[in-house]
């Protein structure tokens, strides 16, 4: 649930700190996936803080809001208009093709609306993710449900995985008409292969989104790039 301080970065001081989308911390590091000629033509960090500043201009505050109320409200309100509609899209569009029909039900507009105003106090109830809703469910839910850690979507660990996300990326890397090969710092490419991911210092994405899952959107791009054949004007 995003509007009850699920989320980690809604607790780690460099993402209060940060300046910039509390999940995409990474920015040098994705800037040096670039090759070198482009990433000297775009600026990611300026295009960023653009995006950035122009949606924190939107967020309103109440007039009796604490400082970290602001600065959590911040939070919420980028999760909630930036990374949730990623995540409802695709779990809309996975589960459709594959004949599921998804309910979200922690998404209905009344409880997003109630959860806007709740002081952070509350919602961080007991200094936990998740506090206010843990508190609220404790007399229907087993107290080792209500306690237990917070699990994000899980990854995957399986050592195929890795073996074949790996060769996938190794094959597009020696393919010179990979599309996406004119647009990454090769090197840098094949250090993270190398190394499993381990080259690429921090999550791509939030807090998951490690070596093989890197490697993987890596992959579904040039898929993207092969099939759509858009042309890159910089």
């Amino acid at each position: 649930m995003r509007f009850s301080a699920g989320y980690p970065w809604y607790f780690r001081k460099d993402s209060l700190e940060s300046n910039t989308f509390p999940w995409s911390l990474a920015i040098s590091e994705r800037q040096n996936l670039l090759n070198p000629e482009i990433a000297k033509k775009i600026d990611l960090k300026d295009y960023i803080n653009h995006q950035y500043e122009t949606s924190l201009s939107k967020v309103e505050f109440l007039p009796n809001d604490s400082e970290i109320n602001k600065l959590e409200r911040k939070l919420i309100y980028l999760t909630s208009n930036w990374f949730m509609q990623t995540l409802l899209d695709r779990t809309d569009r996975m589960s459709m093709y594959n004949g599921f029909e998804v309910r979200v039900p922690f998404c209905d507009v009344r409880i997003v609306e109630y959860c806007w105003n709740i002081p952070w106090e509350m919602k961080a109830y007991k200094g936990r993710e998740k506090g206010l809703l843990r508190y609220s469910m404790r007399d229907v839910l087993p107290e080792e449900i209500i306690n237990r850690k917070k699990s994000p979507y899980p990854k995957t660990h399986n050592p195929n995985y890795m073996k074949i996300v790996k060769e996938g990326l190794q094959k597009i890397m020696e393919n010179k008409e990979a599309p996406i090969n004119q647009l990454l710092n090769r090197e840098y490419i094949l250090d993270i292969i190398e190394t499993e991911g381990k080259a690429f210092t921090r999550p791509w994405f939030g807090q998951l989104m490690t070596g093989p899952q890197l490697m993987a959107y890596l992959i579904q791009v040039n898929k993207w790039l092969e099939k759509y054949q858009p042309e890159i004007e910089i």
